[in-house]
């Protein structure tokens, strides 16, 4: 079973995008779920949401504690809530900002991790850019899907289709598409250094 938490704030589609990694696991033919996890319900409060993926029938209801997978919204969270608890050395990492992971001031937390698995992709750009919105789910989706190998692009483009209509889903379909290009960039850079 694959594990994926997704942290965020109220009012950024945290929830929604855990349904759209579900959708797209579905339209793949796998098994998952999809669930949130919050306090108080108002704008900008720390949100959770949770989703698996496995090829078998998923029993489990309790809260992923040791994710395979962190996708991380809103970066200013990093420091205010354990948004890495549990989370494996061999884990994904995918955070929505251009910053690197040393200017965020993770640089020594990170040093154990697999680094070909901990990328930052401007999604809040890159949807802001596509929707004329800074709504980052989306695009993270497809960045997510870019670094993982979990889920395909076309999976992801889907369940956008199937979530949402018209503009609102060419923008954001347009979205992921940026983003699953920017991250596969950086991983071809990131190989290149490696093998170079």
């Amino acid at each position: 079973m694959f594990e994926v938490r997704i942290h965020g704030r109220g009012g950024q589609g945290v929830v929604t995008a855990a349904e759209m990694l579900a959708l797209a696991a579905f339209d793949e033919g796998r098994y998952a779920q999809a669930f949130p996890s919050f306090g108080s319900e108002r704008m900008g409060a720390p949100v959770v949401s949770f989703c698996r993926i496995d090829d078998r029938e998923i029993r489990l209801r309790e809260p992923v504690m040791e994710p395979d997978a962190l996708i991380v919204q809103d970066p200013t969270l990093l420091h205010q809530v354990d948004v890495f608890g549990g989370c494996k050395p061999d884990g994904f990492i995918l955070i929505n900002t251009a910053r690197t992971f040393d200017e965020l001031g993770l640089g020594g937390f990170v040093k154990d991790f697999r680094h070909e698995r901990l990328l930052t992709v401007p999604a809040s750009d890159l949807a802001r850019e596509h929707t004329g919105r800074p709504v980052a789910n989306a695009a993270l989706l497809g960045g997510f899907a870019a670094l993982s190998g979990l889920i395909s692009l076309d999976a992801v483009v889907s369940a956008i289709r199937e979530r949402f209509n018209g503009n609102v889903a060419e923008g954001n379909v347009a979205a992921a598409m940026a983003a699953y290009a920017w991250v596969a960039d950086e991983l071809r850079e990131l190989n290149s250094v490696a093998s170079g």
